[in-house]
């Protein structure tokens, strides 16, 4: 059964901060909101995180997994950013955007699109994740929690607990959270492309 942690949205207690930092340094998948929707996380080093969030979304290995990171120093250490997306990415971050940019060789090859050789990176506004990701100190290896066959994000916690009791180890709960996605802009080729409209302004990339 997955473990149920109710988090303040605003003053995230430490004790629960890290009892879910040590879930997943022991491997957890865990269930957790965002401001665009729950996600499904594991930390990037948990090689069975990966198969699990596949096999929960029915995906296949082509689908672009997302790191989610604390901020832009995190987030340039795992892609690489040439000046015109330094500056336009950094302008909209924290916020609702992913982008698709080309993976240093730090990022395990099981986590990159296996073609493009590319990763999703974003930097949410949420307080919760915020402060989980500075007690991790480490980014997370993450997926839009859409189950097969559903189009939007799950919203709420206790009815992820009671649907993947058996699919995750823990779950978070800490207050509202909106289904819109986030604004996917694919930068891998140089020029910014959005390959999907969200909650993010889609024309500062266009």
């Amino acid at each position: 059964m997955a473990r149920f942690v109710d988090i303040h949205p605003d003053n995230p207690q430490p004790r629960l901060l890290q009892q879910v930092v040590d879930a997943l340094r022991d491997d957890a998948l865990i269930a957790y909101p965002t401001d665009s929707g729950y996600a499904l996380g594991s930390r990037i080093g948990n090689r069975d995180g990966r198969d699990r969030i596949l096999r929960i979304r029915g995906l296949d290995d082509r689908h672009h997994f997302t790191l989610v990171c604390k901020d832009f120093s995190q987030l340039g250490q795992l892609v690489h950013v040439d000046n015109s997306a330094f500056r336009a990415i950094r302008a909209a971050t924290p916020g609702p955007y992913t982008f698709i940019l080309p993976a240093m060789p730090e990022v395990p090859r099981r986590l990159m699109h296996p073609k493009k050789r590319t990763v999703g990176v974003r930097i949410p506004d949420h307080t919760v994740v915020q402060a989980l990701l500075d007690l991790l100190g480490e980014p997370l290896l993450t997926s839009t929690l859409i189950l097969p066959g559903e189009t939007e994000a799950r919203t709420m916690g206790w009815e992820i607990k009671e649907e993947l009791d058996h699919e995750v180890d823990l779950v978070i709960e800490a207050g509202e959270t909106t289904s819109e996605p986030t604004t996917v802009v694919d930068w891998s080729s140089g020029s910014p492309e959005v390959v999907r409209r969200g909650a993010g302004d889609p024309d500062r990339f266009a």
